[in-house]
C-alpha cells in the first residue's frame, strides 16, 4: 500500500459497521487520522468540529441521505468528498457529482482501491501546481487560472470550483482549440484508466455553468460530437 507524503484527517460516513471498520482500518494503516460518523447529523457535527481534509461519504444513510450531507458540507467549505455508491445507483452518483463531489467508488469495492482514490484526491488538493499546467498564470476569454494558488477568476470575479473542476479548466486552458475525448480527459485530469464517463460529462456541465455567459448555449467549451469537448477561447460563430 502506498504511504502518503503527509497525514490527513479523513471522516468516514457509513452506517454499516463492517464497512466503516474496514475502511477506517485501511486508511489508518495508510497513515491518516480517521474519524467515523454513522449518520448525516453526526457527520455534519464531526465535520464542523474536526474540519477534515477529506470525507468518504456513503449515499445511503438513515435519516439524512448522503446527497443532503454532501450539499450541506459543500455549502460550508470546499472539503473534498468521495462518495460510496451502490453499483446500480447511477442517478444518485450523478446527483452527487452535480453537488460537487470529487470522486466516487462503487460498492462492493476494494479497500485498497478506495485508499488509492483518497490519496489521489488529497494529492490534487495539496499540490500547488496541477499536472495539466505550468506554474505560470493561464489566461483566456476573461478567465485567469493561478495554478500555484489554485485560484480561478472570470472577469475579475472568483470562481468557486471544486478540485476536479479546477483541474479540468486548467487542462482546457493549457490545451485550447483541441478536441479531447472523454476517455482522454478521464485519464489526464482524473488519472483514471477506466471509469464511468458520465463523470466527465457532469463536470463539463458544472464548469459550463460557472464560466459560460449562457450555459445553455456554451461558446467556450464546445461539444465535438462523436469525440468529446474542445475549449475555444475565441467563442466561434455559430457555436452551440
Amino acid at each position: 500500500m502506498s504511504t502518503p507524503s503527509q497525514s490527513a484527517r479523513v471522516l468516514v460516513v457509513d452506517d454499516d459497521p463492517t464497512v466503516a471498520e474496514v475502511v477506517t482500518g485501511y486508511l489508518r494503516r495508510a497513515g491518516h487520522t480517521v474519524g467515523h460518523a454513522a449518520d448525516g447529523p453526526a457527520a455534519l457535527e464531526s465535520a464542523a468540529r474536526d474540519r477534515p481534509d477529506l470525507v468518504v461519504l456513503d449515499l445511503m444513510l438513515p435519516g439524512m441521505d448522503g446527497l443532503e450531507v454532501c450539499r450541506r458540507l459543500r455549502a460550508e467549505r470546499p472539503v473534498p468528498v468521495i462518495m460510496l455508491t451502490a453499483r446500480g445507483d447511477e442517478d444518485d452518483r450523478i446527483a452527487g457529482l452535480e453537488l460537487g463531489a470529487d470522486d466516487y467508488v462503487t460498492k462492493p469495492f476494494s479497500p485498497r482501491e478506495l485508499v488509492l482514490r483518497v490519496e489521489s484526491v488529497l494529492r490534487r488538493s495539496r499540490t500547488a501546481v496541477p499536472a495539466t499546467s505550468s506554474a505560470t498564470v493561464l489566461s483566456a476569454a476573461g478567465i485567469r487560472v493561478h495554478p500555484e494558488t489554485r485560484r480561478a477568476t472570470k472577469d475579475g470575479r472568483d470562481l468557486a470550483l471544486t478540485l476536479r473542476e479546477f483541474d479540468l479548466l486548467a487542462h482546457f486552458l493549457t490545451h485550447p482549440d483541441r478536441a479531447h475525448g472523454r476517455e482522454e480527459l478521464m485519464r489526464d485530469v482524473w488519472g483514471w484508466e477506466f471509469g464511468d464517463l458520465s463523470t466527465v460529462t457532469v463536470h463539463v456541465r458544472r464548469l459550463r455553468a460557472k464560466i459560460e455567459d449562457d450555459p445553455a448555449s456554451p461558446r467556450l467549451i464546445q461539444t465535438v460530437w462523436g469525440v468529446g469537448y474542445r475549449f475555444e477561447p475565441a467563442g466561434p460563430e455559430g457555436s452551440r
